[in-house]
């Protein structure tokens, strides 16, 4: 069931009033995301609008519920955007986050990314593995990093937890934080960190698999 939303008030100022395009969806299955207000304050909506009526728009209101499910699940969480409501069940409406995305930062202090460590291994704990961890994704808001886009995350049921494809999905996780730490702050992983992100033997011999057939496909026959 879709949340009650309000109408646009102008208790969110004049400039956020009236809707404003943040990204216009052009990748198959990509939302359109603007900025408004949703019950008097700034928000972001994910927009699938323009799936309805076609084949595509079951899978769109899925990812706009599995997505609603997950922040629901984070509600309070100060690393994750507070859930508003969905909208006709292909929009979904969340906080806005001020503040600059790690990708378009020039320096990020070393604090900053403590804390988002702290916050993943709080998250995989949980069983949640985001999944999609990269500069965009990331908003330093207050000096606190908040975790955007949870279209992809998945959570574990704690009897699967310890599988392989689950604990690869977290070191997968912690191996992009490692990497936007190093662009960022210069900072290499420690030796203890670096055997966590470490990849076993068969996810290395997988990825040197695909190389090998990549090459092969490549050839002009």
């Amino acid at each position: 069931m879709d949340t009650p939303v309000t109408s646009p008030s102008p208790i969110c100022g004049d400039d956020a009033a009236m809707p404003l395009l943040l990204k216009r969806g052009e990748r198959f299955l990509e939302p359109d995301v603007y900025r408004t207000c949703m019950d008097g304050q700034p928000a972001v909506v994910k927009d699938y609008t323009r799936y309805r009526g076609t084949p595509l728009s079951l899978l769109a209101r899925v990812l706009v519920h599995h997505e609603a499910h997950m922040l629901q699940r984070l509600s309070g969480w100060k690393h994750a955007p507070a859930l508003l409501g969905t909208i006709g069940g292909l929009a979904l409406g969340m906080e806005f986050i001020p503040g600059q995305t790690l990708s378009t930062a020039q320096a990020v202090g070393g604090e900053v990314f403590e804390q988002l460590q702290q916050a993943l291994d709080r998250l995989h704990a949980a069983g949640i593995t985001h999944n999609d961890l990269h500069g965009t994704n990331v908003v330093v808001s207050g000096g606190v990093p908040v975790l955007l886009d949870f279209t992809s995350a998945w959570r574990t049921p704690r009897w699967l937890r310890r599988n392989p494809i689950s604990r690869q999905l977290s070191r997968s996780d912690l191996k992009n934080l490692v990497k936007m730490r190093q662009r960022l702050t210069g900072q290499r992983p420690s030796d203890a960190l670096a055997a966590r992100v470490a990849d076993p033997g068969w996810v290395a011999a997988i990825r040197q698999g695909w190389k090998r057939f990549y090459a092969w496909a490549k050839q002009p026959r």
